[in-house]
């Protein structure tokens, strides 16, 4: 899996990046969790930071454009993003992984 990134932007007044890229890959579209993985370690970020908003493929092609916005700090990014879209973007701590599974 690859990342490509096609468009950087810094927005001051929400204290983050916005990044559009484009993933490369081989197999099926890669996790949620993957392209977060990959983005921060692309970006110099945290994963708790990154928070990607839209994945799409187009079928039978081997790539996915998509759209991430990283925060500096964990509270700006609780304060601006709605709660579905930090549930899907932060991973889970052990413990409450352990009991719902």
């Amino acid at each position: 899996m690859e990342i490509k990134v096609i468009e950087e932007k810094n927005n001051p007044m929400l204290k983050r990046r916005e990044v559009k890229f484009v993933v490369s890959h081989d197999g099926p579209t890669p996790s949620r969790k993957s392209v977060i993985e990959k983005i921060a370690a692309t970006m110099n970020s945290k994963v708790g930071l990154v928070m990607v908003d839209s994945l799409k493929s187009e079928f039978g092609k081997r790539e996915t454009v998509g759209y991430a916005k990283i925060y500096d700090t964990e509270e700006r990014a609780k304060e601006v993003e709605r709660a579905h879209v930090i549930a899907r973007n932060v991973p889970a701590p052990a413990a409450q992984a352990e009991e719902s599974g």
